[in-house]
């Protein structure tokens, strides 16, 4: 268990909260490092992991401590292991309830479960986020893959692939932070948001990311039109390189805390 001295310590080196989380982190201390974890490959069997293992070293929005682990329980003493485990909401591969980003919106327990499982649509601005750190998923862009792939099904869940999970490896780049602190990584834009929201029907929408929104956002447009319209998000998705543009179905174990914003989740496709 952690004395009080660990608590009192863990509390008051917790950083400031930030937009991405309302909860402060007392009562964990971080145990030794742990290595990330590489994406996974996408199996035979048609199911692909489109999450990121959880550790210490993922990185976490800019003012949110990391997730931390503490052994409570071991084998020699008892016959069984168990950490106690410590995180801000919005870590790792997480879900944004609307409530996340609107009082009084749907929160995390009261999410319909038939929108947890959808078609699964992916949209490829790798191109572009090679060159443009805030590249954004445009109407254009939408339009783009309609000429290619098709209507955008009924209740679809939309999924942004702009390759940023290959900066894992250097998690300064994934936050890709300027002088003033501000991030840098791509997003939809607020237009995009919205059309997809009024004119395709979608019930959510992901991005390999830490936002939704292009990271150098002030204005959150993106939340504000996806959660705004009761629809969820997932961020910091993996290995969308590894599903098809169309055609799969996506499957998001959603936490299911009364009250909560947002959660780590499990997110798999079915390809």
């Amino acid at each position: 268990m952690c004395s009080p001295e660990i608590v009192r310590l863990a509390h008051e080196s917790a950083p400031q909260p930030s937009r991405r989380a309302v909860l402060g982190l007392a009562g964990l201390a971080a145990v030794a490092a742990v290595a990330p974890a590489p994406a996974v490959a996408a199996p035979r069997s048609g199911v692909v992991d489109l999450t990121h293992t959880l550790t210490p070293q993922l990185p976490v929005w800019p003012g949110n401590p990391p997730m931390v682990m503490v052994p409570v329980a071991w084998h020699e003493s008892g016959g069984f292991g168990q950490f106690a485990l410590g995180y801000w909401e919005h870590t790792g591969t997480h879900l944004d309830a609307p409530a996340h980003r609107i009082p009084g919106a749907t929160t995390t327990e009261a999410l319909a479960v038939d929108d947890l499982v959808a078609p699964l649509v992916v949209i490829d601005i790798s191109a572009k986020a090679a060159v443009d750190a805030d590249a954004v998923v445009t109407v254009a862009d939408i339009d783009s893959w309609r000429s290619r792939h098709g209507d955008i099904p009924e209740r679809a869940f939309v999924a942004m692939y702009s390759g940023w999970d290959r900066r894992l490896d250097r998690p300064s780049t994934f936050l890709n932070l300027d002088e003033r602190g501000t991030p840098h990584a791509p997003g939809f834009s607020a237009d995009a948001a919205q059309y997809l929201v009024a004119q395709c029907g979608i019930v959510g929408a992901g991005v390999d990311t830490l936002s939704l929104d292009c990271g150098a956002d002030p204005e959150y447009g993106a939340h504000t039109a996806f959660l705004g319209a009761g629809r969820y998000g997932v961020e910091m998705l993996a290995n969308l390189a590894a599903v098809p543009a169309t055609g799969a179905t996506v499957v998001v174990g959603a936490p299911k805390h009364a009250g909560g914003t947002g959660g780590p989740c499990r997110v798999l496709a079915l390809t």
